[in-house]
């Protein structure tokens, strides 16, 4: 895994919200599916890891929001647990599995990942966790990698398309969303290399430009062990 995606192990991550704004608006549900390889060099979804999660102090929720993905913020049967207890109870097993897999920093799965990520980083900022293990911004987005493969982009269409049952009536679920779009990156990504796009050949040492990426990938690894 580590030298398929460049030291990065894809974690999938969905989030429903309160709204568009991450740090302003509530995080109410967080999902994440890590990513495995098998035997054969094929992606496989694994572990999974989900809570429903309190608004933040002083959060924000759009009305429209919540009629859209259905959540009630103070239901007690959510069993929502603190932001900053969700956030960090996410991010452990995902660096356990970063150094099992021989990685060195997670990159974000997400369909219309920029959305998810925001959540992720603003949830870490709040909870003032130095140690984030997402990258800052990279991210493998599955609407536009759908859009390549299957020309679609809407992840239910995609997830069809794929040959993976999706179920309307569980959408908008966090904890759903999250697991048929793991099966929708490993299936992307092992249909590509059961094309035979990968392996593909490696730059040499002497390639200056990947020189100058592994220098800036080391030196963001030694900043966050710094921050430790």
């Amino acid at each position: 895994m580590g030298k398929r995606f460049r030291g990065f192990l894809p974690v999938v991550i969905d989030v429903e919200s309160g709204g568009f704004n991450a740090k302003k608006d509530a995080l109410l549900e967080i999902a994440a599916v890590i990513v495995h390889m098998n035997d054969d060099g094929d992606l496989e979804p694994a572990e999974t890891i989900h809570f429903h999660v309190e608004p933040f102090e002083g959060a924000n929720i759009d009305k429209a929001a919540i009629d859209f993905n259905g959540i009630d913020p103070w239901h007690p049967f959510r069993f929502a647990i603190k932001e900053d207890k969700a956030i960090e109870q996410i991010f452990a097993p995902v660096r356990a599995a970063i150094k099992a897999s021989g990685c060195t920093r997670a990159v974000l799965v997400g369909h219309n990942a920029g959305f998810d990520l925001g959540f992720v980083h603003a949830a870490a900022e709040r909870a003032k966790i130095k140690r984030n293990p997402f990258h800052p911004f990279s991210t493998l987005d599955t609407a536009a990698l759908s859009g390549l493969v299957y020309g679609q982009t809407v992840l239910a269409r995609a997830v069809r398309a794929a040959g993976i049952h999706f179920d309307a009536k569980e959408a908008h679920s966090a904890k759903y969303d999250t697991v048929k779009t793991a099966e929708l990156f490993c299936a992307l990504v092992n249909r590509y290399k059961a094309l035979g796009g990968w392996p593909l050949e490696q730059a040499s040492d002497s390639d200056p430009a990947e020189q100058s990426a592994n220098v800036q990938e080391k030196s963001d690894t030694d900043i966050e062990t710094q921050a430790d």
